[in-house]
């Protein structure tokens, strides 16, 4: 791969805005685009540059990477448009958060590790002007709940609300576990919702205690799971037979032989 010079990168970023500039003015698409618009696209476009990164297929990280670039420009351009920001100003907005951020690197804090400067940064975050007024206002709402409930573990881990040896979670996933078959015993359809949400929210605490993420550990069961079903699927096509005619012990005779296939 060629290693371009900072110059490069420069004219390269500018000729991208040079022609978005000229596609907001001459393509009838791009001109009508509008903040909420392009929204759903950019919510699309970051789904499948996590897809890309979970791949690890770096000609498509590339490629959604630019697709993201484009949604940052063009959002910076609208804000351009209505005399509010452009992408000078997002850029320098982002360069001040970043040192005000890593005052370990700018400035005379010590943090040696990668945990001391997640510490820092809770810290740093509730101070900043206009910033979060407690740990867990900077975890956004819309978020879908799995990555939420990581996200808030993980923020009142960085103020020292957290299991003082990984090991001790297992009792607590065990405990949850329990009470969900319980609840599924007395037929209570509130708490079996409750404690399934508790079960599960014990488990992802698991996960991030283990250096795991639990999105990307769900999703490699997701594409495996498909990847075997698929087979099971292909495999009774081919033998003439329909799934829903196939018997459970069959269909597992397949489950096994997609799993030594992988």
């Amino acid at each position: 791969m060629t290693q371009h010079s900072r110059e490069e990168k420069l004219e390269a970023l500018g000729r991208v805005i040079d022609t978005l500039d000229i596609l907001r003015v001459k393509c009838p698409w791009d001109a009508k685009q509008t903040n909420e618009s392009l929204r759903p696209n950019t919510i699309e476009e970051v789904y499948e540059l996590a897809q890309a990164l979970l791949d690890e297929n770096q000609p498509e990280i590339k490629k959604e990477l630019g697709d993201v670039l484009l949604h940052v420009l063009f959002y910076s351009l609208i804000g351009s448009e209505k005399g509010q920001f452009d992408i000078a100003d997002v850029a320098d907005a982002l360069n001040n958060k970043l040192i005000f951020r890593h005052p370990h690197v700018f400035g005379d804090v010590q943090a040696d590790t990668a945990h001391q400067v997640e510490l820092n940064w809770e810290q740093i975050k509730l101070k900043e002007k206009g910033g979060n007024r407690s740990v867990l206002a900077g975890v956004p709402a819309a978020l879908p709940a799995l990555v939420k409930a990581y996200r808030i573990q993980e923020k009142a881990a960085n103020v020292g609300f957290d299991w003082e040896n990984k090991e001790d979670v297992w009792p607590k996933v065990r405990e949850e576990a329990d009470e969900v078959e319980e609840a599924v015993k007395s037929g209570q359809g509130t708490d079996i919702e409750a404690e399934f949400g508790d079960l599960l929210f014990a488990v992802i605490n698991a996960a991030r205690l283990h250096g795991v993420n639990p999105e990307n550990a769900l999703e490699r069961t997701n594409r495996k799971f498909i990847s075997r079903f698929n087979y099971i699927e292909e495999s009774a096509k081919a033998s003439g037979l329909q799934l829903k005619d196939m018997t459970l012990s069959q269909m597992d005779e397949l489950w096994n032989k997609a799993k030594s296939a992988e």
